[in-house]
């Protein structure tokens, strides 16, 4: 996150709920978010698990919907939601492409899952949220410009509250390709996660209660919120979510 873009967040957030799914495999081990391979499968959504790992993160986040004491409550019509991503749902977009190259009858799932915020609906009905839905991509930090989204949300009075998400599933072939060749040409490129990853995260204008333990200050994490590699740019979006700590002067 540059120092610009940095001073733009306009006031420490309170963090009211995070969670976070852990790239798979060895690397995850021992990670905050390591989970088990297999994802709550999601009416509606197939192939991919650019969807499902969005559902799963949020709802780790928010709470169970049908609960009286999930995090939204009553005030989904003051709550705002964001997802960035750097390359979207590769595989439905690829998958789709495929398919119309071999002349194969276009899925109605395909073509409503390709939207990316298709998921964030699914969820807005769940959870009763009716506020700003946006979805955004950025080439070099899309977790850091979803926090300034939410900032500018928060203080415009557009929402009480926003939640966060960050998603990227494993790089395929041709996201790879992009990836590689945009490095090599010197273009600054977020750094992607060891595979498919998610985090969510919910933030609130901050009172006189809100424990300093839990402000969030600005988009870059800092020395006291730790970035995990594994999670490529996904990593300020997970240190964001997790509790600060004292660092040595």
């Amino acid at each position: 996150m540059s120092t610009t873009a940095a001073k733009a967040f306009v006031r420490p957030r309170e963090v009211a709920g995070a969670a976070c799914l852990a790239p798979w495999g060895e690397r995850a081990a021992g990670l905050p978010g390591a989970a088990p391979e297999e994802l709550p499968k999601v009416v509606g959504f197939v192939l991919s698990r650019f969807s499902p790992i969005v559902n799963a993160a949020v709802l780790d986040c928010l709470g169970d919907p049908a609960a009286p004491d999930n995090l939204i409550g009553t005030a989904g019509d003051r709550t705002a939601m964001v997802l960035a991503t750097l390359y979207g749902d590769t595989v439905t977009g690829d998958t789709a492409t495929a398919r119309m190259v071999e002349g194969q009858v276009h899925s109605p799932l395909l073509f409503f899952q390709s939207v990316t915020t298709s998921i964030l609906g699914h969820l807005t009905k769940r959870y009763g949220i009716t506020g700003p839905l946006t979805s955004l991509s950025h080439q070099t930090d899309p977790g850091g410009e979803a926090l300034l989204l939410a900032d500018s949300l928060l203080e415009s009075g557009a929402a009480d509250q926003v939640v966060v998400v960050g998603v990227e599933t494993a790089a395929n072939e041709r996201a790879r390709s992009v990836h590689d060749r945009l490095t090599a040409a010197r273009e600054p490129l977020g750094a992607l996660p060891v595979s498919d990853a998610a985090a969510a995260v919910l933030l609130r204008r901050a009172s006189s209660d809100t424990a300093a333990s839990a402000l969030l200050a600005s988009p870059d994490p800092g020395p006291d919120r730790p970035v995990i590699p594994e999670y490529g740019w996904l990593g300020g979006l997970v240190a964001a979510g997790l509790p600060r700590t004292e660092v040595a002067a």
